[in-house]
């Protein structure tokens, strides 16, 4: 038996997609090249294509390969990261607020990394390599409580009670890391300020060496699981009966949701609302299907953080303004809009 061609509607549907994906990819490249140029000492688009080409001064190539470029590269990443952990969890959840900041995994994240700066001495390298497992372990905590206090055992998991029991338990996370401020030396406190307020801290290849492979093996799994997720979307009891394992699946994604927010929270700080605003932007340009929602929230995703970070190195240059702060200006409101419509 011959299988079924799809229709003139799917085709359609399917060129749509891919040519999107195709000017997001444009986009992200093109701020990429912005991000190059941008920053506290100035290069021109030619100087760094003459650096790129080899052919750039001792000065440029230590701006463009040991500070610009491994910055641009971890924006991307996170971006990417964050975005499509927020898509699992609205796909899991089947609730359009879920995000790893507004549930309190990003906080449980910070706060693994910030007790680690805290009581242990040092900067060595091995640091940087600790610190997306350390963080991992604070983000799984923090899972596994917030979903212990949403989950009743005869109405099974509320997407209302796991919404504000993550707000809550996140407001109690942030309180207990102010106090831990207090302890801290100036140098630390310096480096927290800046993870509080969503700056890009990891800026050399060494993190970039450290997140990149939990972004490279997650992604790819979870674009794998699109058709599961399309499945759990129907419902549990729907899920079950076309023969999903449901609670098996759920606990496989959700662990790779938590992996991605808390390794890219390691690196980036506490960027809040990029797993909200991705996909988000993403279902309303490409539907619900996660086939194509979660490459396009990938790539909304790179494109959201990376143009925050360059945008906050040219507003206030030759300071900078926390990529989180660029970001909660465009996600707070929109979140509150979300949950005035919710019921």
């Amino acid at each position: 038996m011959q299988a079924l061609s799809p229709s003139p509607e799917e085709r359609r549907r399917q060129r749509r997609s891919i040519a999107l994906l195709v000017v997001l990819g444009a986009l992200v490249f093109v701020v990429f090249l912005l991000a190059m140029n941008t920053g506290s000492i100035r290069l021109s688009p030619l100087q760094v294509l003459r650096t790129l080409a080899g052919e750039g001064n001792a000065k440029q190539e230590l701006i463009l390969y040991e500070f610009r470029l491994p910055r641009i590269v971890i924006a991307v990443l996170i971006g990417a990261g964050l975005s499509v952990s927020g898509c699992v969890l609205q796909g899991i959840s089947r609730n359009a607020l879920a995000d790893p900041g507004i549930l309190g995994i990003n906080a449980g994240a910070g706060l693994a990394v910030m007790l680690f700066i805290s009581f242990y001495p040092g900067t060595e390298a091995v640091h940087v390599f600790a610190l997306p497992a350390l963080a991992l372990a604070g983000a799984l905590l923090t899972a596994a409580l917030i979903y212990s206090l949403a989950y009743k055992r005869y109405e099974g998991l509320s997407p209302t009670r796991l919404l504000f029991n993550g707000i809550g338990v996140a407001s109690g996370i942030g309180s207990a890391m102010i106090l831990l401020t207090l302890r801290l030396s100036p140098e630390k406190f310096q480096v927290v300020a800046s993870w509080l307020a969503g700056s890009i801290w990891g800026t050399d290849w060494r993190f970039v060496l450290a997140l990149l492979p939990w972004v490279a093996v997650l992604l790819p799994f979870v674009i794998c699981k699109a058709q599961t997720m399309n499945v759990l979307g129907l419902g549990e009891q729907t899920a079950a009966g076309l023969g999903v394992t449901v609670a098996r699946e759920q606990f496989k994604l959700l662990l790779a949701a938590v992996a991605l927010a808390g390794s890219c929270v390691a690196v980036s700080g506490g960027i809040g609302f990029v797993g909200l605003l991705g996909p988000h932007m993403a279902k309303r340009l490409v539907g619900s299907r996660h086939q194509i929602l979660l490459p396009t929230a990938a790539l909304l995703g790179s494109l959201l953080v990376l143009a925050a970070d360059t945008a906050g190195r040219w507003i206030v240059a030759p300071s900078e303004l926390p990529a989180g702060i660029v970001v909660a200006v465009l996600g707070a409101p929109y979140f509150l809009y979300l949950l005035a419509r919710s019921r």
